[in-house]
């Protein structure tokens, strides 16, 4: 995993990559390039290659509210699962949302990601809500980060 490198998104280049990640893994919520740009305003984005090869993407939500929530979504292509990407992802989005001041740190899961909700459970995320979006049917979980020990 050495030559595993996360760049923050910059340009339209980048931003694709990111886009084509992230459709891939929740095409329900399938972006243009529009979206991305307009999202990159508001959150961090990065990607996450191997070599030259993509092989993730994450995005880390700025605090809101008075409890200071933040929100982590690390996403990894099938093919380059179970090789640490996802960890290596989440914790520097871990680390950056902390920077930013975050107290608590929640992440949302398509509920039939399999593999994205485990990843969650197994880093001490518990399930808080289960939603499908007004018009839509595909069900979304969210989870939050339990006895955030490393931020006390």
């Amino acid at each position: 995993m050495t030559d595993l490198r996360i760049e923050p998104v910059v340009g339209d280049e980048m931003a694709e990559e990111w886009r084509h990640v992230h459709n891939v893994i929740v095409p329900p919520a399938a972006m243009g390039l529009e979206d991305v740009r307009e999202r990159s305003r508001r959150n961090r984005l990065e990607n996450a290659y191997l070599g030259d090869v993509l092989v993730g993407c994450s995005t880390v939500r700025p605090p809101q509210g008075e409890d200071a929530v933040a929100t982590v979504i690390a996403r990894v292509l099938p093919d380059y699962r179970r090789r640490g990407f996802g960890t290596a992802l989440y914790e520097k989005g871990l680390d950056h949302a902390r920077e930013l001041g975050a107290k608590v740190i929640e992440t949302c899961v398509l509920a039939v990601n399999g593999d994205g909700t485990r990843f969650a459970r197994a880093r001490g995320f518990v399930e808080v809500d289960r939603y499908v979006l007004d018009g839509e049917s595909d069900e979304w979980i969210d989870l939050r980060l339990e006895q955030d020990r490393e931020a006390v």
